[in-house]
């Protein structure tokens, strides 16, 4: 799955603004790009192998002044192939403040040839998407397949994304919507329309979203330490949770109850423990990840019948897939801006050769406009 076609030009960066990210989904078509985003990202998992793709954990900078928030990177190497880092700022009150997405990121790739940046894209949709999609991928698998009632606590971006994604493989009849902010649920059925869902919407409380859903995501901005969002609340026994808002130290959204008489399958366990539900969990209770679900299949279908939990922390695995799947497209449609960013010069001992190449005489008159500013 390495990037396609970008050795042709060594000194070029092909740059996919977020302008260039949107003509891709509007050329394409929305529900083409994410039924094909859900098919390459179950495919990438099931033939994932850790000798030849490295995701180590992501790190970063977690502060409180100017405000909290967090910068962290997530890279991966594919051996023989690229490797690609997407950067991303975590500001939860970016919405209510700042009217900005409460996720902000880039994603670039990288020769591992040359070093040579080959190409950057926006990060803030394919995140989006990527998300949904990896909830899409192991729900087909934990969730019941006649699943009817979909629950969304928290709904924000990544909930339009995560309605979209479980909709291309659910059925659903009704979707149950909480949200601690009024304006955002009332604004939600607006920010669906482009889903075109014949579904009923209907704002609830947690409680109820809870106890009637069969499939849930919680995707909130709660603060550290308040959490969980709900306690003592019995769902059905076959409740699967996407558990997406659990992306900081300290954050939580799922009770520790709940987490202990669950299947709880983490994205990425070593990154789940210290940001995931998983930071609650003993070893004991914590399952299989993802990877050893979605390629042993069979042995986990079984659990569709129980309380099931995906820690869905994100994994740099399903940003390399996303931007593939971008560049690939914009390659085709023309998309995309190429640029000279780098000190690509002919001689590559000489850093200064484009000094060398300027006429003497401008040279001397420089230097001299240069030593007399320095005596005044």
């Amino acid at each position: 799955m390495n990037c396609p076609d970008m050795e042709r030009k060594i000194n070029k960066t092909l740059v996919l603004s977020a302008q260039d990210v949107q003509q891709v989904v509007l050329q394409k078509e929305l529900n083409k790009v994410m039924d094909t985003l859900i098919e390459r990202l179950e495919k990438a998992l099931q033939s994932y192998h850790p000798d030849e793709v490295k995701t180590p954990m992501r790190s970063g900078f977690n502060y409180e002044n100017p405000v909290t928030g967090l910068i962290e990177w997530m890279p991966l190497y594919h051996k023989g192939n690229d490797v690609v880092m997407k950067v991303v700022g975590y500001h939860p009150d970016n919405p209510s403040k700042r009217n900005l997405p409460t996720i902000i990121s880039s994603i670039s790739i990288y020769c591992t040839k040359t070093g040579h940046l080959k190409g950057i894209i926006d990060g803030v949709l394919p995140t989006a998407l990527r998300t949904g999609a990896s909830s899409a991928v192991i729900s087909k698998i934990l969730a019941k397949k006649d699943a009817k009632i979909f629950g969304l606590i928290g709904c924000g971006a990544q909930a339009v994304t995560q309605l979209h994604a479980l909709s291309r493989v659910f059925d659903f009849e009704k979707i149950l919507i909480y949200d601690s902010d009024e304006s955002t649920i009332n604004s939600f059925q607006k920010r669906i329309t482009a889903l075109n869902l014949n579904v009923s919407i209907q704002a609830s409380d947690v409680t109820k979203i809870v106890e009637q859903s069969d499939i849930l995501c919680t995707a909130t901005s709660i603060d550290v330490g308040a959490g969980p969002l709900f306690n003592g609340v019995q769902s059905k026994a076959h409740l699967h949770i996407n558990a997406v808002g659990s992306d900081f130290p300290g954050k939580i959204e799922i009770p520790l109850s709940f987490l202990q008489e669950s299947f709880v399958c983490p994205d990425f366990k070593q990154q789940a423990l210290v940001e995931g539900e998983c930071q609650q969990l003993e070893d004991k209770y914590i399952g299989a990840d993802w990877v050893e679900v979605i390629q042993n299949q069979e042995n986990f279908t079984k659990y569709s019948h129980q309380k099931t939990i995906f820690d869905s922390t994100g994994w740099a695995l399903e940003d390399w897939v996303v931007t593939n799947l971008f560049m690939e497209y914009a390659l085709e449609l023309g998309l995309g801006t190429e640029i000279e960013l780098e000190s690509i010069l002919e001689d590559a001992k000489n850093p200064y050769e484009f000094i060398s190449e300027m006429p003497v005489e401008t040279l001397i008159l420089r230097e001299v406009e240069y030593m007399k500013s320095e005596l005044k």
